[in-house]
């Protein structure tokens, strides 16, 4: 039986940093406001002129492939997760594959929102431990502010979100008890329209399709019921943390890091109260990024490995939870 661990981790996010102090001049909010309610101070927006979601997945690529001593050419596969992909069609994998000098290995996009990163990872593990590969590439990216109505009216989630991408490098190894040692996937597609964006979307009669796209109607910006998504959220973070630990005899006092979806800070220290993990144990950096969706977690990871945070035998789990709605954790050693 094959295991998959992580070699290689990765990020990149773009150069423009947007203060709260920057959207306070766009809407009716304040650093107060933003901070009270999320926990972020900045955030980043991409620069049309050189920052595209394929690109950005391969400079955080490169990254992680560089730290894993690995070259461009071991790569077998791509997964690739993201909300925001450069065409409607086709996603972005293709595009990383491209951009990275691939051409004829396979890419698949995952369209999973922010438990995407875990989605994605859960799909590469899964070919590795089967056999089918030996290196694949697992990023998340996303450009959102293009979809943020950056107005009063839609102030509650514009503050939110940020552009940014990160990656892992998943190998084959036969080491026991190492890699990826579980993924847990949830949905509940009842709530989907609680927190979506509805455009383009293809299920409307041509006449009113073609009048939103030509008009970029409210239709293309973010929806969230907040305090609905709030209070799913806290739940089933909880819940899906602890379902990981239960499958591999396992108890919170093993956990060396928790690396939450960083959607809001609120949610993140209200699962680390629950749990009782000391601040040590738990690693966010919304307060910079913002919600960078599927690229939070790899984001995450990569910073905190470049702090010294993750290294060898550390044991990780990382949880997520966000749109149609999706949960999902992994429990890692490294």
């Amino acid at each position: 039986m094959f295991t998959s661990r992580i070699a290689g981790i990765g990020h990149h996010v773009p150069d423009r940093i947007v203060t709260n102090d920057d959207l306070s001049q766009l809407m009716d909010t304040s650093d107060d406001w933003i901070t009270e309610r999320t926990g972020i101070k900045e955030r980043r927006f991409f620069d049309h002129t050189q920052d595209t979601v394929g690109n950005m997945g391969a400079k955080a690529a490169k990254m992680a492939l560089e730290r894993a001593n690995l070259k461009t050419s071991d790569v077998e596969f791509i997964v690739f997760a993201t909300i925001t992909s450069d065409y409607y069609f086709p996603g972005s994998g293709v595009l990383l594959q491209r951009e990275l000098g691939l051409e004829g290995i396979g890419a698949m996009d995952i369209k999973n929102a922010c438990s995407g990163f875990i989605y994605a990872t859960s799909v590469a593990d899964q070919f590795i431990k089967t056999g089918m590969y030996k290196t694949i590439l697992v990023v998340g990216a996303e450009i959102q502010s293009t979809a943020l109505d950056l107005s009063d009216r839609g102030r509650s989630t514009a503050v939110i979100f940020g552009d940014g991408a990160g990656a892992i490098v998943l190998q084959r190894s036969e080491e026991k008890n190492k890699g990826v040692l579980s993924s847990h996937l949830h949905a509940d597609g009842r709530f989907a329209e609680e927190l979506y964006v509805k455009d383009p979307g293809s299920s409307r009669p041509h006449e009113e399709r073609q009048a939103d796209v030509i008009t970029k109607t409210s239709g293309f910006k973010v929806h969230m019921n907040g305090n609905l998504v709030f209070k799913h959220a806290i739940v089933k973070f909880h819940e899906v943390i602890l379902e990981a630990l239960e499958a591999n005899n396992s108890s919170i006092n093993d956990i060396d890091l928790l690396i939450p979806h960083q959607a809001n800070l609120r949610i993140s220290s209200y699962i680390q109260d629950k749990l009782g993990l000391t601040d040590e144990k738990v690693y966010n950096n919304i307060m910079h990024y913002g919600n960078t969706t599927a690229a939070s977690i790899p984001i995450a990871m990569s910073e905190a490995w470049q702090e010294g945070k993750i290294k060898e035998g550390t044991l990780l789990c990382i949880a997520a939870f966000g749109s149609g709605f999706t949960w999902a954790s992994a429990l890692i050693r490294f």
